[in-house]
């Protein structure tokens, strides 16, 4: 079976997908980038297998260069006759996949992976996306969502069939033999989408119930600058620290070391850093989100904050007598339901059991 992979090359997330789909015996992957292709790709696919359209796309719209590649996109397709197109963010490659199809009769069935804002931001934003999107997920044999309330979303948009799995991780790691009780990690973006302005809000009341709690806010974006001056100027520069980008190591570290994780998106779909946090034994505190409430039972394996609440919701005290409770309990529920490498071949079962073209 031919499966090509449509996205960023770029993108780790991509690159992810490709290591899963590579080592399902009998599967022959071919991938193609509205980018380039992130290093890690030469040890997964052979470069007489991968097609880099070298396109800068923006998530936001507007990617008149992207749709000026699909004549070259589609006759590589062709010469491929691929038997699966798996577009990966269903508004920008999910596009393209579906033109080459309808407008140069590209071989094979269509498979679409939703990222998160391709369903949850992308069709709010006015009639024209809204119809695209349901345009693309019509055209899919059946889509992956990494959560149902996404997946509930996308039915609505006329979706026919969603195949629902976290975007999980490789492999469960070893248990965090011991924690720092005043150690907060947080790791999303430093953008509006993820409200750093919150997690900095919420780990300040924290720190007045708990003077000794230090924050470790890694990651990067455009708000850093502006965060780091709030820091300065609200008196929190001895307790938080920005660390920037990390490599896998680093960051395993750090969730083995942190006793609490905040993560307080405004929309987010199920986050795979918090499937991270989740599985190093970290107590989840997280926004008010659908997504969040299929991991986090408020107050038993984690907090969830509703909108506006900043502190004075967290009981600390009672969820550090718990903590080693919650580990095992959100290390158990990582290890029944969100390892990636399962989920991609049940993927992949699926694919086999749709009849031949």
């Amino acid at each position: 079976m031919r499966l090509v992979l449509i996205g960023d090359g770029e993108s780790p997330h991509l690159l992810k997908w490709a290591r899963a789909l590579a080592a399902v015996p009998g599967l022959e992957l071919w991938a193609a980038s509205s980018r380039g292709f992130a290093p890690g790709f030469d040890a997964v696919l052979a470069a007489d297998r991968r097609l880099a359209l070298n396109t800068r796309p923006d998530v936001a719209g507007g990617n008149l260069a992207l749709l000026w590649q699909l004549p070259r996109l589609a006759r590589w397709l062709r010469r491929l006759q691929p038997d699966w197109l798996n577009a990966h963010y269903l508004t920008s490659h999910g596009t393209l996949a579906w033109l080459a199809q309808r407008l140069f009769r590209v071989p094979g069935k269509l498979v679409g992976s939703a990222w998160g804002s391709d369903i949850l931001v992308t069709p709010t934003k006015g009639v024209f996306w809204r119809w695209l999107t349901t345009r693309v997920l019509r055209a899919c044999a059946f889509i992956t969502s990494d959560s149902q309330v996404m997946a509930s979303r996308m039915r609505d948009l006329g979706a026919r069939d969603v195949m629902v799995f976290p975007f999980g991780l490789d492999a469960l790691p070893p248990a965090a033999t011991t924690k720092d009780r005043d150690l907060v990690f947080a790791n999303r973006g430093l953008e509006p989408i993820y409200d750093p302005e919150r997690v900095l809000q919420v780990f300040a009341g924290l720190a007045r119930q708990r003077p000794s709690l230090r924050l470790v806010m890694a990651n990067d974006g455009t708000m850093r600058s502006a965060l780091q001056a709030r820091v300065q100027q609200s008196g929190l520069a001895g307790s938080v620290r920005f660390v920037g980008r990390l490599d896998g190591d680093a960051q395993a570290q750090l969730y083995d070391q942190a006793q609490w994780y905040l993560s307080l998106p405004r929309s987010d779909s199920v986050s795979v850093s918090v499937l991270e946090a989740m599985a190093h034994g970290c107590v989840p505190i997280l926004s008010d989100l659908p997504a969040n409430r299929e991991l986090v039972r408020d107050g038993d394996n984690g907090l969830i904050l509703p909108d506006g609440a900043l502190a004075q919701a967290v009981d600390m005290d009672r969820l550090l007598q718990r903590a080693r409770t919650i580990a095992d309990d959100n290390r158990a529920w990582v290890r029944r339901h969100a390892l990636f490498a399962p989920a991609v071949a049940a993927f992949v079962d699926r694919l086999r059991a749709f009849p031949s073209r």
